[in-house]
């Protein structure tokens, strides 16, 4: 078994990182300034911008999420809470992904929130038309088209139950989120006029398809969990769209390194880091689509709940 690279990768200390701040004014004032002038532009080239930017500022959540670009998580917070999605309250998405980096649990349907597996129970109770959806949506063709609907439609369901339930603070999250997508709404369709079918499919669905390909083959069961985390190589244009999570078992082991040191560190470390996650290796993203377009990605049940 090789030896894990945790132990000689060093994280430098906490400092504002002005990469970051960049990448956030990059981010915000690009949106701002397609959402204004966006009659100016071709409806498919708003459509495909709106999208990145939002996948891109999903990115930011998740870098920020982890501590950057300040050593005030208020101020980190503050930069990644913003809306652009609509559907997604931000101290939610905060909650869970941090659950999801317990990596004893990577994987698990009921442990790990951002699992793609179920278990034999739940998929049982899908019925017929549950069962076909899901079948597809484990090959990447259906992990883009009907993936964020999917994806959306389940997360909505589970917040409603939880509402219901009168679970603690959900309503307030709730709350506060709604008053932020207005206000994002307001901008987008009354300053603006762009009508809401555009910012729907351009921004948010595309937005929200572009991140489904980033996790599509992050995650795969394996019985030791160091194992279970992806590498994806040579990915620029979606390396870049991501922060470089596509290098994806680094930034498990060591989720405070900053995006743009990633790339760097892992070179460094590239044999170890391979050793470390079985191999577990695709070469690109056009590597992941030829092999899962139209085929399974892995067993749709998890070996530990059959």
């Amino acid at each position: 078994m090789p030896n894990t690279p945790s132990y000689i990768i060093k994280i430098p200390a906490r400092r504002l990182e002005w990469p970051t701040v960049f990448l956030a004014v990059a981010i915000y004032g690009g949106f701002l300034a397609l959402t204004f002038w966006w009659q100016s532009l071709p409806v498919i080239a708003v459509a495909l911008i709106g999208g990145w930017l939002t996948a891109w500022q999903g990115s930011l959540q998740h870098e920020v999420i982890h501590g950057h670009p300040t050593g005030n998580q208020h101020i980190n917070d503050a930069i990644g809470s913003i809306p652009l999605s609509l559907w997604l309250p931000y101290p939610i998405y905060r909650e869970s992904h941090l659950e999801h980096h317990r990596d004893e649990h990577l994987t698990d349907p009921i442990e790990d929130p951002e699992s793609s597996y179920f278990t034999r129970a739940t998929w049982e109770r899908l019925g017929t038309a549950g069962k076909l959806l899901a079948r597809w949506n484990t090959t990447l063709f259906g992990r883009l088209t009907i993936g964020p609907a999917v994806m959306l439609a389940s997360f909505l369901a589970q917040e409603v139950r939880l509402l219901i339930a009168g679970e603690p603070g959900r309503a307030r999250i709730w709350a506060v989120h709604m008053v932020g997508a207005a206000a994002v709404l307001f901008w987008v369709t009354v300053i603006c006029g762009m009508p809401f079918w555009l910012y729907f499919f351009g921004f948010v669905y595309l937005g929200a398809a572009l991140t489904r390909l980033r996790s599509y083959a992050e995650h795969r069961y394996a019985e030791r969990h160091e194992e279970r985390t992806a590498i994806v190589e040579n990915s620029h244009l979606f390396g870049l769209l991501f922060l470089y999570n596509n290098l994806h078992v680094l930034h498990h082991l060591k989720p405070g390194i900053s995006w743009y040191q990633l790339p760097s560190v892992y070179r460094r470390h590239r044999e170890s880091l391979i050793g470390t996650n079985g191999g577990l290796v695709y070469n690109s993203y056009w590597d992941i689509a030829r092999r899962y377009f139209l085929k399974p990605h892995d067993d749709i049940t998890h070996p530990k709940h059959s």
